[in-house]
């Protein structure tokens, strides 16, 4: 394939994605139809077709790209509770992507939903890594008495659950503020308040 012709593939794929999340965010993913999608990027829904196979491949690609999101800004830190707290600061300039991922996730309890998989894999997986990383700071138990495994998951619902609450009610919400307080409880010392 010509690379001009490869490179207005890859932005059309980019468009469809973006349109995805709008559309998965706004609806939810069972209601949020490859119509719809299609529609909003301004291309047959049979075009979108030639670039994901099925409405569950779009899914998958839409969440691991904003996982890829996450990751290049936490790069340099791994998922510490600094980068937790990162996260949640990079979050609030991308609404849209926290309501999708609410969503998508809330959704995704039941089994047969297509992220069910993925959003699995992906708790097990922060939850072990956010673990692992608590041990290398701290050791055995956290200042605040936790085992890094008792911690891991209460950091992770806390944020979830801060993010739900901010989506309802933006300015009644200090995210950043309160999840940085709920850290401090946990790691004295850290981290530190955003500027």
């Amino acid at each position: 394939m010509p690379q001009k012709r490869r490179k207005r593939a890859d932005e059309r794929r980019e468009d469809i994605m973006a349109a995805a999340e709008r559309v998965f965010a706004e609806r939810g993913y069972r209601a949020g139809s490859l119509a719809a999608i299609a529609e909003a990027v301004g291309i047959s829904k049979q075009t979108l077709l030639h670039h994901f196979q099925t409405k569950e491949d779009l899914l998958v690609c839409v969440l691991e790209r904003r996982d890829l999101r996450n990751l290049e800004i936490v790069a340099d830190l791994g998922l510490t509770t600094e980068a937790m707290a990162r996260l949640v600061d990079f979050n609030l300039d991308w609404r849209g992507l926290v309501h999708s991922y609410t969503v998508l996730s809330a959704e995704s309890v039941a089994e047969d939903h297509p992220a069910h998989e993925f959003f699995t894999a992906r708790y097990d997986r922060s939850r072990h890594e956010l673990a692992d990383n608590l041990r290398a700071e701290h050791g055995d138990r956290l200042p605040g008495g936790l085992t890094p495994e008792q911690a891991a998951p209460l950091i992770i619902a806390v944020n979830d659950g801060l993010q739900l609450q901010w989506l309802l009610n933006p300015r009644g919400v200090a995210i950043s503020e309160l999840f940085r307080a709920f850290l401090a409880t946990l790691v004295p010392g850290e981290p530190s308040a955003r500027t």
